[in-house]
């Protein structure tokens, strides 16, 4: 960790502006989806990364779940989800997952993991049975998958390209200039190459990034370019909000007009479809995303 972070991150953070007003989850269906999601031993993003739209989304009845575990290998810099040692893999998580599926009524799933570097496929093939599993359940179900770098491996990429998945989604998160506070274990490159072998094998690819760490407008048009050229179908584009006091801290608050303009670039680009906004996240509204 730098020097520069350590003195950084407890920086007090700035007022929230008047435009990234949360919704509070409080409606009966958020309660029957937690329900849900507790009575099948899951986990989801929407609560590990603390996501500020999952009282919108589970009141819709839809959540993004998070496989292979709640304790990541990596230690990203702006991620709430734990890291240190995974023990074991479960093995009945797939059909778990279809099963909350089918009672959610989710015409529309979205499953993504924490890192699993210790494990010789990354967690692949987890990620290929949950497919699997939900098919099986719910066939009319799209599946979206948004999966880890896997390390480059293409033995572990092949195993979820072939269960061919609606959408693959990698996020490449941030410009590369900030990836070694950001994303100290991971590399830009690679994460292009993931997003390019996703394209050359067929699917429907998307990826995401966050704004407001300190990167400069350019870099982001940058980013965006090389996602197209790249192979990239969908784009999400977000604020990033510090989830606690050791996390990066926020550089800026990006206003609602400059999020505008990147979204016109990125049609402009020739992108299918850009999300872009304060509090858009990478599964937010996904079932418009493919429409």
């Amino acid at each position: 960790m730098s020097e520069i972070y350590q003195i950084e991150r407890h920086r007090p953070r700035p007022r929230h502006p008047e435009w990234l007003k949360i919704r509070l989850a409080n409606s009966p269906d958020y309660a029957r989806v937690k329900g849900l999601v507790d009575r099948h031993q899951l986990h989801t993003v929407c609560q590990e990364a603390r996501c500020p739209n999952m009282g919108e989304c589970w009141s819709r009845g839809t959540a993004t779940f998070m496989i292979l575990g709640d304790i990541c290998t990596r230690s990203c810099g702006f991620c709430a989800v734990k890291t240190g040692r995974p023990i074991g893999l479960d093995l009945d998580e797939p059909r778990r997952v279809a099963d909350a599926v089918a009672k959610m009524h989710i015409r529309h799933a979205v499953i993504t993991s924490v890192n699993r570097d210790e494990l010789a496929d990354g967690g692949a093939s987890i990620f290929a049975m949950t497919i699997r599993e939900i098919r099986k359940r719910v066939p009319e179900c799209k599946v979206e998958v948004l999966i880890p770098d896997f390390q480059g491996d293409e033995a572990a990429l092949k195993i979820v390209f072939d269960a061919r998945p609606d959408v693959l989604n990698h996020n490449v998160e941030t410009v590369p200039r900030l990836y070694p506070t950001v994303r100290p274990q991971a590399d830009y490159q690679q994460s292009l190459n993931v997003l390019q072998r996703a394209k050359q094998a067929g699917l429907l690819t998307k990826s995401g990034l966050m704004v407001g760490l300190g990167e400069e407008a350019d870099e982001v048009y940058d980013l965006l370019r090389d996602l197209y050229e790249h192979g990239v179908d969908i784009v999400t584009i977000g604020q990033y909000l510090q989830p606690t006091p050791n996390h990066l801290p926020i550089v800026r608050y990006v206003h609602p007009e400059e999020f505008e303009r990147y979204r016109e670039f990125g049609m402009r680009l020739g992108f299918k479809h850009v999300e872009s906004g304060p509090l858009v996240r990478s599964s937010y509204h996904a079932e418009e995303h493919v429409k």
